[in-house]
């Protein structure tokens, strides 16, 4: 894999770090890594329900911002191995995954504070 490395960015692995990911320094691999651990995480926040409206923005934000980076690198100037390839896009699907749970815990969110409220006798 060939890629645009600015002469002084390593990432904690000793690996070059692409120019797309210079504000991370990370390379590919440790970023996907971290894509990939981070969405486990929130998932699993989010599916616990301990997220408030200001949680989930921030998570969207996550989301949005990250989505970006990937792009970036998965479209900038250096030649990916169609490994990396293949992890980008289960990255995306990822990312899109985490979306979907956050949007079902909105959802229920409201539901949950119904019956709630129904249950309390007044």
């Amino acid at each position: 894999m060939s890629e645009p490395v600015s002469s002084a960015s390593l990432c904690w692995c000793q690996v070059p770090v692409p120019q797309e990911l210079e504000t991370e320094l990370l390379c590919v691999q440790h970023f996907l890594l971290g894509i990939e651990h981070d969405c486990a995480e929130l998932r699993r926040e989010t599916a616990q329900g301990k997220t408030n409206t200001i949680r989930q923005s921030e998570i969207v934000a996550y989301v949005k911002t990250t989505a970006m980076k990937l792009t970036q690198v998965a479209t900038g100037r250096m030649r990916l191995t169609d490994d990396y390839k293949r992890r980008i896009l289960t990255s995306f699907l990822t990312l899109m995954n985490l979306q979907e749970s956050l949007e079902r815990a909105a959802n229920r969110t409201p539901a949950m504070r119904e019956l709630r409220t129904a249950a309390v006798p007044g």
